[in-house]
């Protein structure tokens, strides 16, 4: 299997309130990171491969153990500068499975991870972990009534320009719809207390890549913990290796497997279950083409509220990415006082102009910003 299809497998208006995507005010000066969750963890094989690539002591260290098979990765890989697919992937997770060629011996994976555990990590290693991650005082403020929206666009992993382009157009056209009050950032910076309590919910468009500090994560979680409310879209749920447990065992409830390929966007069948706001007049089933998820694990087991499933026999993905009769793609749930959707839709900029998923888009979105007694503790 080539590396390319490796990596696809794992892989405005000011009007109503709508703003453009904030910058950071060029009058601030961005802090430099320090606290970014990386900085001073051991390299190893589980580190994201970008942390290897630009250590050259860790990069020699990978080449002399793996050889051509790593110095011949594809560039597709071995990006060094975020955006990019080396951010969501892992050594163990490229080689241990023999998607780079032939299954690695578990030995020689075991003597590099204690060889990469050996290298110091120095202050200049953790300048350079912290460089994709910023502080930048953005200050998005919400302009009108209704719900207060804030759109998070800061991605450090693989982006699909068209996918983030398409989702947030779909939103502020639901905004001016609506009467939402909605703004779009793409600065870490901006995830704060004093911001989040401006706004109603976030919602991460098709987030790849760890992109929060750990002061950054500390006042998400909060803030969804006492009350915020989250949507997430396709990609946010998307990679192939993560590095927040929180994120992604209970916020988002489910971790990335694959999707198919060959042809990756595929038509198959959605069925609602059951009655709820999320998906209020939406017909019982419905076709869709997308880029199908399916996930490592059921989310159901997490207690989430599953909103629709997947008809695995509509489109036919291949046996390591079959769920079952019970392949869940869109889910709610509470997170303390808090409230969570996700939806695996929205791939094809196609995806937002279909009439049902703008529905259930829009109800995600009343019910994500609006408290649910079933959520009050």
């Amino acid at each position: 299997m080539s590396m390319i299809r490796m990596a696809k497998l794992l892989i405005g208006v000011m009007g109503a309130g709508i703003a453009l995507p904030i910058m950071a005010t060029p009058a601030f000066a961005a802090d430099a990171v320090t606290d970014c969750p990386m900085a001073r963890t051991p390299y190893s094989i589980d580190s994201p491969l970008i942390d290897v690539l630009i250590n050259p002591a860790a990069k020699a260290v990978a080449a002399e153990e793996l050889g051509e098979s790593f110095t011949g990765l594809t560039p597709f890989l071995t990006g060094t500068k975020a955006p990019t697919f080396s951010a969501i992937v892992t050594l163990r997770g490229v080689f241990s499975g023999g998607q780079a060629g032939p299954p690695k011996d578990p030995a020689l994976l075991a003597r590099l991870d204690a060889r990469l555990r050996a290298l110091p990590v120095t202050p200049a290693d953790r300048i350079a972990r912290c460089a994709r991650y910023d502080n930048e005082p953005a200050d998005p403020r919400p302009t009108g009534k209704g719900l207060h929206v804030l759109v998070f666009e800061k991605i450090n992993g693989f982006l699909d320009a068209k996918s983030v382009g398409a989702a947030r157009e779909a939103l502020q056209g639901l905004a001016q719809e609506n009467g939402w009050s909605m703004q779009v950032t793409d600065k870490g910076g901006a995830i704060r207390p004093e911001v989040l309590a401006r706004y109603d919910l976030v919602v991460w468009n098709n987030i790849s890549g760890d992109a929060l500090t750990l002061t950054q994560r500390r006042a998400l979680k909060d803030w969804i913990e006492h009350g915020g409310g989250f949507v997430g879209v396709h990609g946010a749920a998307g990679d192939p290796a993560t590095f927040w447990d929180w994120y992604t065992d209970d916020l988002v409830a489910a971790a990335f497997l694959g999707h198919p390929a060959n042809p990756q966007f595929r038509p198959a069948t959605l069925r609602i279950e059951g009655q709820d706001p999320v998906t209020r007049g939406l017909p019982a089933q419905f076709t869709m083409t997308d880029e199908w998820y399916s996930f490592r694990a059921n989310p159901r087991q997490k207690g989430v509220r599953v909103l629709a499933t997947l008809d695995e026999a509509s489109y036919d993905p291949p046996a390591n990415l079959r769920m079952g009769a019970d392949h869940p793609i869109a889910w709610k749930h509470c997170v303390g006082r808090g409230r969570a959707f996700y939806s695996a839709i929205g791939h094809p900029p196609s995806s937002f102009a279909d009439a049902n998923y703008r529905r259930m888009l829009t109800q995600a979105v009343e019910w994500a910003g609006k408290p649910d007694p079933s959520c009050a503790k």
